[in-house]
């Protein structure tokens, strides 16, 4: 788990919905999480890699429930080639949605993860990402998490931070570990969707 300074050609941006970074019910230090990740979506878009915004459609009754307000992406989106949404129900990106073959299409061998919540939707994408061969990327204060309650006979409370930091290690030696997101560095895919 070393830094790289190799370029990625492409950026998941995981679940960054308003239920997860806004209001009461927002990740601890939200609006850190959003500056960090706007920074990296801007660096993406600047280099020409890819970004693929992934939005979760919770069930009815969630708080990420599918056209709700909470569902709704808290960071601008700008359609085009370069830049899409992808729609998932499942903790993992990758999981009966098209992302894969997006990132094959579009020539990308290694990317950057971001967003929410780092030990549930991060984690499976990045670890399905790094099964399928895609170096990849995580930088640290880029995602976040919920602190997890005390359970009797089991544990007090564990901070979020530390929840994060967790997730991380537990994807093994082959991610790719950097503190902060401007050491992130980007550039354009071999190829683009729809080329």
């Amino acid at each position: 788990m070393t830094k790289d300074a190799q370029p990625v050609h492409a950026l998941l941006v995981i679940d960054v919905q308003s239920a997860f970074v806004s209001g009461a019910g927002a990740v601890p230090e939200a609006d850190r999480l959003l500056a960090r990740v706007t920074d990296l979506i801007s660096g993406a878009r600047a280099a020409g890699a890819l970004v693929v915004h992934l939005q979760n459609d919770g069930p009815p009754g969630a708080d990420d429930e599918a056209g709700t307000p909470g569902w709704e992406l808290r960071l601008p989106v700008e359609p085009g080639p370069a830049e899409v949404v992808v729609r998932k129900t499942e903790d993992d990106g990758f999981y009966e949605t098209h992302l894969q073959d997006l990132l094959s299409r579009s020539g990308v061998r290694a990317l950057a993860v971001c967003g929410v919540m780092s030990e549930m939707c991060v984690s499976a994408t990045a670890r399905t990402a790094l099964e399928l061969g895609y170096r990849v990327v995580m930088p640290h204060d880029s995602h976040a998490t919920y602190d997890i309650p005390a359970a009797a006979g089991i544990s007090g409370p564990v901070p979020a931070a530390m929840v994060s930091r967790v997730a991380e290690w537990a994807l093994g030696d082959g991610i790719e570990i950097v503190a902060h997101a401007a050491e992130v560095a980007f550039t354009a895919p071999a190829a683009r969707p729809g080329r």
